[in-house]
């Protein structure tokens, strides 16, 4: 969640939550009818009132605190839900910019040596429209770019490939600035390279003559900047467009904007490097802002300050984000996420806790009061208006923690969704490079006359070794680049030894030999499964594949290139660079199949299968899912999206191999507890004609319903305040319970697990969890229950016995309560058979 140090200014978001100003209102109106009750009891009863005095106090005091508190993380956590996923965005739109002009440095170096363009830069031949041809054919591989140039050291243009704009030179200071570097230079501002635009994003090298050595020239290439971002805003801002995604400069002023029209280009906008918590006004509107820069990617930066920022105006921050998450939930996972709340969001844990102590309170005064008739009746009214106003405010928590749950729950559902989405876009951005990357070294002059040769000698071979090793030391991505003639045999290869052997003279196996054979142009290219492969060690990858045609006829295919892929680590640090720092996710790259092609999840290696729904497997392109699923015996919110290609890559250019990327955010482990909290069924309806029926105290145990009587009850306390004493092997004992301090239950108790004794299964510890003290003789216990309900009235005609009543057989439950018309059954435990239960097993102490 959003982190910052700036306090959070309740009175300013709260005018723009009008969900949590309506929660407020009725806070507010529960905690005066508090006062009241208090007040009427002090005044018309109080000596019958005076054993309940302290609680209703106490109820008092604890609503005031859970007023405050309640609205506070309302508020707190909406604003950190729309931070956190706004600077999500903001993350994403620096780190993929970076990412792929990291591409573009390795690019420029590339080229700049191409022997053939730096034969025609140095004079030695004049073959200006061959030139401008291998210029146009390296752009129709490398679509990113929108003109090429090559200069001399005058800044006379020698070749252009826009002859839209034809330049006869150029007096930009890069040019002097790229000839005195020894390694590329980026430029984004207005140049006259590019006249007609108002910025330009210049990635320049200077170019060597290919015998001398001397710097002859320059070489630039301009990335088609407002083409690029323009698809990622469309890809990834808000479809609603309740907010705005731009990119700024180290200057805070606007350089992209998925919206010019709300947010100009050159605008300075305020920024939020540090996640604040605060409102920011730009041209008259307020926002919320998160900001990012740049991580770096490989060692590379990206331009000097550049900034990912999403900006949303306030007035819409926090509305329209209605979702259903919870109803659509199978109530017993919804109670187990919730049990987690602790891990998952503490505001809302802590909204939890302040309820249970009010529920509890609540129980105790009616346990108290329970019984009582004759003169205490005066206090009927005042313990009517309790039970009422009790019944109205755990009604209350329970819509805001449901409110609060929804949001929490709905923000990590979009959350990640958005990384899946966001990690298929990554692969595909990067694979696309791949793509262009096997089409343009099969290119390479040197490769087709070496193996269009009638006769290769081994001085040919030799010299296409140090080209292909060059390539592979300037693309790294690669483990091995392979040059094959036409019948498949290896004749040179990047790092040829393995496992003691070489890979040359080896074969490429027949299929890929075909499919390169069959390529129809220089544009064309051929990529093996995803499947293991002796040319990576044994291990699944991708090997791209373009094949070399005679540099006499275009026609005639004489060899190919393999070009592989390092998936392993690539794709491991695609994965982790999409997670972030988020520890409780993984996250997974599979086919249609379910087949796990890359993995943050050591259960789940490459090769094996995710095990998933078919309608999930079978998403359309470009689709994105998320739901709460159990994974791995813990509950989880899952997102899942299916690539769509990038550019003409997998969307028109013949390659068809669908990926999918799947996120688990764990949240804790499955817990078979059932709460009380979605139970509508367990809301009792008076089947009472007259008073004079028997009270009984209710509570869960495993989702299910018990009572005691109330006679026996002396009040309830949490379990969080039960010390842990080894009592050997008997479970059922699990510690001491000091009582609260009034003369008549002074002392401490030993607490058992009711749980154990009627179920023999272990009872889980957690914030719900209560103890209820029970007194039968002179000696009293605590039992450790789920969670309270309530303290009904019951008459005889709804309690029947079981067959196991008036025997000594050990059984706990002998009676059996018909509740809301005879469709609810609540297990009465008797008191006297537990007691003789614990006596006989010598564990009362």
């Amino acid at each position: 969640m959003t982190d910052s140090a700036a306090p959070l200014q309740i009175d300013t978001f709260l005018p723009y939550m009008r969900d949590v100003i309506r929660c407020e209102q009725s806070l507010r109106e529960l905690n005066l009818m508090w006062r009241m009750i208090e007040s009427a009891a002090k005044m018309n009863c109080p000596v019958e009132a005076k054993t309940i005095l302290p609680t209703m106090t106490a109820t008092r005091e604890g609503f005031n605190r859970l007023e405050q508190d309640l609205v506070a993380n309302l508020v707190s956590e909406k604003v950190a839900t729309v931070l956190d996923e706004i600077g999500t965005k903001a993350q994403y739109v620096i780190d993929i910019v970076v990412r792929n002009l990291y591409e573009r440095t390795a690019d420029v170096g590339f080229l700049a040596t191409d022997n053939e363009l730096c034969a025609f830069v140095a004079g030695l031949h004049d073959n200006q429209e061959a030139v401008r041809q291998r210029l146009r054919a390296y752009r129709s591989k490398y679509t990113v770019y929108d003109e090429i140039i090559l200069l001399d050291v005058a800044g006379n243009v020698l070749v252009q490939i826009d002859e839209t704009t034809p330049l006869e030179g150029s007096v930009d200071p890069l040019l002097a600035q790229t000839l005195a570097s020894a390694t590329f230079v980026e430029t984004f501002r207005a140049s006259d390279l590019r006249p007609a635009k108002q910025h330009a994003l210049i990635y320049s090298r200077r170019m060597l003559h290919p015998d001398t050595g001397v710097i002859v020239g320059v070489l630039c290439l301009c990335f088609n900047f407002e083409q690029e971002m323009a698809g990622i805003f469309q890809s990834h801002r808000d479809p609603a467009g309740r907010s705005n995604m731009m990119l700024l400069d180290g200057h805070n002023r606007v350089i992209a904007s998925a919206d010019t029209l709300w947010t100009p280009l050159a605008a300075s906008v305020p920024v939020n490097q540090g996640a604040a918590p605060q409102l920011m006004m730009f041209a008259g509107r307020e926002y919320l802002v998160r900001t990012f820069s740049a991580e770096g990617y490989q060692g590379y930066q990206g331009p000097l300050g550049w900034q990912g920022q999403v900006m949303i105006p306030v007035d819409v921050a926090f509305s329209g984000r209605g979702s259903n998450t919870l109803a659509s939930l199978d109530p017993s996972v919804a109670d187990g996420l919730l049990s987690h709340a602790q891990s998952f969001s503490p505001p809302l844990y802590e909204i939890l806790t302040a309820a249970e102590t009010i529920q509890r309170v609540v129980w105790n005064g009616q346990v108290m009061t329970s019984g009582q008739r004759g003169e205490q009746m005066k206090l009927k009214t005042i313990l009517d208006q309790i039970s009422e106003t009790g019944a109205r405010s755990n009604e209350l928590f329970s819509n805001s923690i449901g409110d609060l749950y929804e949001t929490v729950l709905a923000s990590s559902l979009r959350d990640s969704e958005f990384a899946s989405h966001l990690l298929v876009d990554l692969l595909d951005r990067n694979l696309y490079e791949r793509s262009d990357d096997c089409r343009w070294w099969a290119l390479t002059p040197e490769l087709r006359v070496a193996l269009a040769a009638p006769e290769r000698d081994a001085e040919v071979v030799e010299r296409i070794t140090p080209i292909l090793d060059y390539i592979n030391r300037l693309y790294t991505v690669y483990t091995r680049i392979v040059v094959y003639d036409a019948s498949g045999c290896i004749v040179a290869s990047t790092h040829p030894e393995q496992d003691g052997e070489t890979v040359l003279g080896s074969a490429i196996d027949p299929v890929t030999l075909a499919q390169v054979h069959a390529l129809r142009s220089e544009q064309d290219y051929y990529v093996t499964p995803f499947a293991p492969t002796a040319l990576y060690g044994g291990q699944s990858t991708y090997i791209y594949h373009a094949a070399i045609r005679d540099p006499e006829d275009d026609g005639v295919v004489v060899g190919g290139i393999g070009i592989v892929f390092d998936s392993a680590p690539e794709f491991s640090a695609m994965l982790r660079g999409g997670l972030g720092a988020k520890a409780r996710m993984n996250a997974l790259f599979v086919d249609r199949q379910g087949k796990v092609i890359a993995s943050t999840d050591r259960q789940r290696p490459v090769g094996s299968r995710l095990e998933m729904d078919p309608s999930l497997l079978a998403l359309p392109n470009g689709s994105s899912a998320s739901r709460i699923v159990v994974h791995d015996g813990h509950y989880a919110i899952m997102g899942c999206s299916v690539s769509s290609g990038y550019r003409e890559f997998k969307v028109s250019d013949g390659y068809r191999e669908d990926v999918l990327a799947i996120v688990f955010e764990s949240i804790g482990e499955v817990r078979d507890r059932l709460g009380a909290g979605h139970r509508i069924e367990t809301i009792l309806k008076s089947d009472l004609t007259e008073r004079g029926g028997s009270e009984f105290a209710t509570f869960f145990i495993d989702g299910t319903l018990f009572a005691l009587p109330a006679e026996h009850v002396l009040e309830a306390l949490s379990a969080s305040r039960i010390s842990s004493v080894s009592r050997a092997d008997r479970k059922a004992c699990i510690g001491l319970l000091a009582l609260q301090s009034d003369a008549e239950n002074k002392g401490s108790v030993w607490v058992f697990d009711l749980g154990y004794l009627l179920h023999g299964r272990a009872s889980l510890i957690d914030k719900s969890s209560q103890v209820i003290i029970v007194r039968y003789g002179d000696q009293s216990i605590g039992l450790l229950v789920d969670s309270l309900h309530g303290v009904p009235e019951f008459n005889e005609a709804q309690i029947m016995s079981t067959p196991f009543a008036g025997q000594a057989d050990g059984a706990l439950v002998k009676r059996f309560i018909k509740a809301n018309g005879g469709r609810l059954l609540i297990q009465s435990v008797d008191v006297r058979s537990l007691f003789a239960v614990l006596m006989n097993r010598k564990t009362l102490v």
